[in-house]
Protein backbone atom coordinates (compact mmCIF):
# COMPACT_ATOMS: atom_id res chain seq x y z
CA UNK A 1 0.00 0.00 0.00
CA UNK A 2 1.05 3.19 -0.53
CA UNK A 3 0.07 6.34 1.63
CA UNK A 4 0.18 9.83 -0.33
CA UNK A 5 -0.39 13.11 1.11
CA UNK A 6 -2.02 15.55 -0.96
CA UNK A 7 -2.63 19.21 0.28
CA UNK A 8 -1.30 22.80 -0.62
CA UNK A 9 -3.10 26.12 0.03
CA UNK A 10 -6.71 26.75 0.55
CA UNK A 11 -8.60 27.15 -2.76
CA UNK A 12 -5.52 26.11 -4.99
CA UNK A 13 -7.28 23.16 -6.75
CA UNK A 14 -6.80 20.26 -4.20
CA UNK A 15 -10.15 18.69 -4.50
CA UNK A 16 -10.05 18.52 -8.56
CA UNK A 17 -7.34 15.99 -8.53
CA UNK A 18 -7.94 14.32 -5.74
CA UNK A 19 -11.24 13.68 -7.79
CA UNK A 20 -9.38 13.00 -10.52
CA UNK A 21 -6.94 10.56 -8.40
CA UNK A 22 -10.52 8.50 -7.43
CA UNK A 23 -11.58 8.17 -10.81
CA UNK A 24 -8.18 6.55 -11.11
CA UNK A 25 -8.86 3.88 -8.87
CA UNK A 26 -7.05 5.62 -5.45
CA UNK A 27 -8.51 5.60 -1.75
CA UNK A 28 -9.42 9.29 -0.89
CA UNK A 29 -9.12 10.39 2.64
CA UNK A 30 -10.42 13.57 2.76
CA UNK A 31 -9.40 15.73 6.35
CA UNK A 32 -11.91 18.21 6.03
CA UNK A 33 -14.74 16.15 5.50
CA UNK A 34 -13.76 14.54 8.56
CA UNK A 35 -13.50 17.14 10.69
CA UNK A 36 -16.88 18.37 9.45
CA UNK A 37 -18.28 15.10 11.10
CA UNK A 38 -16.25 14.96 14.49
CA UNK A 39 -17.87 18.57 15.09
CA UNK A 40 -22.03 17.68 14.65
CA UNK A 41 -23.50 18.91 17.15
CA UNK A 42 -23.01 16.90 20.96
CA UNK A 43 -20.36 14.95 19.97
CA UNK A 44 -16.99 15.04 22.17
CA UNK A 45 -15.27 17.42 19.57
CA UNK A 46 -18.21 19.93 19.42
CA UNK A 47 -18.80 20.04 23.33
CA UNK A 48 -14.98 21.36 23.68
CA UNK A 49 -15.50 23.40 20.99
CA UNK A 50 -18.15 25.09 22.42
CA UNK A 51 -16.59 24.91 26.15
CA UNK A 52 -13.22 26.62 24.79
CA UNK A 53 -14.87 29.42 21.93
CA UNK A 54 -18.65 29.70 23.85
CA UNK A 55 -22.00 29.18 22.69
CA UNK A 56 -22.09 32.19 20.88
CA UNK A 57 -20.28 30.32 17.58
CA UNK A 58 -23.46 28.00 17.15
CA UNK A 59 -26.09 28.14 14.62
CA UNK A 60 -29.88 28.44 16.06
CA UNK A 61 -30.34 24.48 16.32
CA UNK A 62 -27.08 24.10 17.55
CA UNK A 63 -24.57 23.41 14.52
CA UNK A 64 -21.26 24.78 14.42
CA UNK A 65 -21.26 28.06 12.79
CA UNK A 66 -18.00 27.16 10.53
CA UNK A 67 -18.20 30.61 8.69
CA UNK A 68 -18.27 32.56 12.48
CA UNK A 69 -15.54 30.29 13.72
CA UNK A 70 -13.30 30.84 10.66
CA UNK A 71 -13.54 34.37 11.49
CA UNK A 72 -12.59 34.11 14.87
CA UNK A 73 -9.20 31.56 14.21
CA UNK A 74 -8.45 33.54 11.26
CA UNK A 75 -7.65 36.76 12.52
CA UNK A 76 -6.15 35.11 16.16
CA UNK A 77 -3.08 32.60 16.07
CA UNK A 78 -3.62 31.21 19.40
CA UNK A 79 -7.50 30.30 18.90
CA UNK A 80 -6.55 28.82 15.64
CA UNK A 81 -3.66 26.88 17.39
CA UNK A 82 -6.57 26.07 20.31
CA UNK A 83 -8.69 24.76 17.81
CA UNK A 84 -6.03 22.36 15.51
CA UNK A 85 -5.48 20.95 19.14
CA UNK A 86 -8.85 19.96 19.83
CA UNK A 87 -9.20 18.71 15.86
CA UNK A 88 -5.98 17.31 15.12
CA UNK A 89 -5.38 14.29 16.65
CA UNK A 90 -9.06 13.08 16.56
CA UNK A 91 -8.55 13.45 12.89
CA UNK A 92 -5.28 12.02 12.47
CA UNK A 93 -6.94 9.03 14.78
CA UNK A 94 -9.73 8.81 12.49
CA UNK A 95 -7.27 8.56 9.12
CA UNK A 96 -4.95 6.34 11.07
CA UNK A 97 -8.72 3.74 11.29
CA UNK A 98 -9.37 4.34 7.62
CA UNK A 99 -5.81 3.45 6.24
CA UNK A 100 -6.12 0.03 8.47
CA UNK A 101 -9.92 -0.92 6.96
CA UNK A 102 -8.41 0.22 3.25
CA UNK A 103 -4.89 -2.11 3.79
CA UNK A 104 -7.34 -4.81 5.22
CA UNK A 105 -9.61 -4.97 2.07
CA UNK A 106 -6.91 -3.80 -0.75
CA UNK A 107 -3.08 -3.96 0.54
CA UNK A 108 -2.42 -3.20 -3.10
CA UNK A 109 -4.19 0.43 -2.48
CA UNK A 110 -2.83 3.86 -2.99
CA UNK A 111 -4.86 5.74 -0.26
CA UNK A 112 -4.48 9.30 -0.79
CA UNK A 113 -5.13 11.80 2.23
CA UNK A 114 -5.85 15.44 1.16
CA UNK A 115 -5.62 17.65 4.06
CA UNK A 116 -4.35 21.00 3.60
CA UNK A 117 -2.92 20.91 6.77
CA UNK A 118 -1.11 18.66 6.29
CA UNK A 119 2.75 20.33 6.02
CA UNK A 120 1.60 22.52 9.21
CA UNK A 121 0.84 19.85 11.59
CA UNK A 122 4.02 18.10 10.25
CA UNK A 123 2.16 14.77 8.90
CA UNK A 124 3.70 14.79 5.59
CA UNK A 125 6.43 13.24 7.62
CA UNK A 126 4.39 10.00 7.72
CA UNK A 127 3.45 10.26 4.00
CA UNK A 128 4.83 8.16 1.76
CA UNK A 129 4.66 10.73 -0.92
CA UNK A 130 3.48 14.33 -1.09
CA UNK A 131 2.04 16.14 -3.81
CA UNK A 132 1.31 19.74 -3.82
CA UNK A 133 -1.12 21.66 -5.58
CA UNK A 134 -0.17 25.17 -6.58
CA UNK A 135 -1.92 28.55 -6.88
CA UNK A 136 -0.88 32.29 -7.45
CA UNK A 137 -2.60 34.20 -4.59
CA UNK A 138 -4.37 35.95 -6.93
CA UNK A 139 -6.28 33.13 -7.79
CA UNK A 140 -6.59 31.76 -4.54
CA UNK A 141 -8.61 34.94 -3.58
CA UNK A 142 -10.46 35.32 -6.71
CA UNK A 143 -11.89 31.42 -5.48
CA UNK A 144 -12.30 32.07 -2.08
CA UNK A 145 -14.18 35.41 -2.37
CA UNK A 146 -16.26 33.86 -5.55
CA UNK A 147 -17.02 29.99 -3.78
CA UNK A 148 -17.27 31.01 0.33
CA UNK A 149 -18.36 34.68 -0.20
CA UNK A 150 -15.30 36.51 1.78
CA UNK A 151 -14.42 40.00 1.47
CA UNK A 152 -10.86 40.73 0.48
CA UNK A 153 -9.54 41.27 3.53
CA UNK A 154 -10.73 37.51 5.16
CA UNK A 155 -9.60 35.62 2.26
CA UNK A 156 -6.16 37.75 2.54
CA UNK A 157 -5.87 36.24 6.38
CA UNK A 158 -6.98 32.98 5.68
CA UNK A 159 -4.10 32.92 2.57
CA UNK A 160 -2.20 34.46 4.88
CA UNK A 161 -2.35 31.63 8.06
CA UNK A 162 -0.85 29.09 6.47
CA UNK A 163 2.87 28.13 5.72
CA UNK A 164 4.25 29.81 2.86
CA UNK A 165 4.35 28.36 -0.44
CA UNK A 166 8.08 28.56 -0.96
CA UNK A 167 8.48 26.14 2.66
CA UNK A 168 5.89 23.37 1.03
CA UNK A 169 8.07 23.71 -2.22
CA UNK A 170 10.94 22.02 -0.40
CA UNK A 171 9.19 19.28 1.22
CA UNK A 172 7.05 18.22 -1.92
CA UNK A 173 7.32 14.74 -3.95
CA UNK A 174 5.07 16.25 -6.35
CA UNK A 175 4.02 19.44 -7.44
CA UNK A 176 0.68 20.25 -9.63
CA UNK A 177 0.45 23.45 -10.48
CA UNK A 178 -3.05 24.74 -10.91
CA UNK A 179 -2.63 28.02 -13.18
CA UNK A 180 -4.29 26.75 -16.59
CA UNK A 181 -7.18 25.21 -17.61
CA UNK A 182 -9.06 22.58 -15.71
CA UNK A 183 -8.28 20.08 -18.48
CA UNK A 184 -5.00 20.73 -18.05
CA UNK A 185 -4.94 20.29 -14.18
CA UNK A 186 -6.64 16.99 -14.56
CA UNK A 187 -4.05 15.89 -17.21
CA UNK A 188 -1.08 16.71 -14.69
CA UNK A 189 -2.89 14.95 -12.48
CA UNK A 190 -3.27 11.68 -14.28
CA UNK A 191 0.73 11.91 -15.29
CA UNK A 192 1.05 12.12 -11.23
CA UNK A 193 -1.23 9.49 -10.90
CA UNK A 194 0.76 7.36 -13.41
CA UNK A 195 4.11 7.85 -11.43
CA UNK A 196 2.36 6.96 -7.98
CA UNK A 197 1.43 3.92 -9.59
CA UNK A 198 5.08 3.08 -11.12
CA UNK A 199 6.14 3.57 -7.20
CA UNK A 200 3.33 1.84 -5.09
CA UNK A 201 4.16 -1.05 -7.73
CA UNK A 202 8.14 -0.91 -6.73
CA UNK A 203 6.91 -0.80 -3.03
CA UNK A 204 4.91 -3.88 -3.37
CA UNK A 205 7.65 -6.14 -5.19
CA UNK A 206 10.20 -4.60 -2.49
CA UNK A 207 7.79 -5.68 0.57
CA UNK A 208 7.23 -9.36 -1.41
CA UNK A 209 11.18 -9.73 -1.54
CA UNK A 210 10.13 -9.10 -5.68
Amino acid sequence: MLVVGLTGGVASGKSLVSQVWNKEGAYIIDADQIAKELVKPNLPAWKEIVDKFGIEILNEEGSINRKLLASIIFSNQEKRELLNRILHPRIKEEIQRRIKDISFKDPRAIVVIDAPLLIEVGDYREMDRVVLVTSSQEHQMERLQLRDGLKKEEAQRIIDAQKPLSEKLKLADFIISNEGSIEEVKRKAKEVFKELKVIASQKENKNSGG
